[in-house]
């Protein structure tokens, strides 16, 4: 029969890899959240750059306790092209009357949204299980 000392060290790692993912989602959340904020933000300037997609990017890291998990380690932008848009009375116009609009696409972000969701949720998922399996075994031990 196991003792509570060696159980209770493999439930831990197992929920705080899983905190650390649900951090992770959170701050993904965040950005999904102000790309969407910001999906017709476009210059105050005429020519000018309206809001550019943020990307967050995730990277490994070591646990206090020595097991691995994720954090989000920067926000990078997205590269691809600005949208156009005929809009020649606009401010934000250029010579030729074309508006540049974000490279924000909110199905895009709604898909990331969703994505994001459902990792968070599978995460808590994890958590709830690890207590309840460190439940059922106090449980167990207090009966001997």
């Amino acid at each position: 029969m196991a003792d509570s000392s060696s159980s209770s060290p493999n439930a831990m790692p197992a929920m705080t890899v899983a905190a650390s993912a649900l951090r992770a989602q959170q701050a993904r959340m965040r950005i999904i959240a102000e790309n969407m904020a910001n999906a017709d933000s476009v210059a105050s300037t005429a020519g000018g750059d309206p809001y550019r997609r943020q990307i967050p990017v995730f990277s490994p890291v070591t646990l206090p306790d020595g097991s691995k998990g994720v954090k989000m380690s920067s926000v990078a932008p997205d590269q691809t092209p600005f949208k156009s848009q005929f809009q020649p009375g606009a401010p934000s116009a250029d010579a030729k009357g074309y508006v540049k609009m974000p490279n924000v696409d909110p199905l895009i972000e709604a898909l990331d949204m969703r994505d994001a969701q459902r990792a968070y949720e599978a995460n808590l998922s994890v958590i709830e299980t690890s207590r309840s399996m460190q439940s059922s075994i106090l449980d167990l031990l207090k009966q001997q």
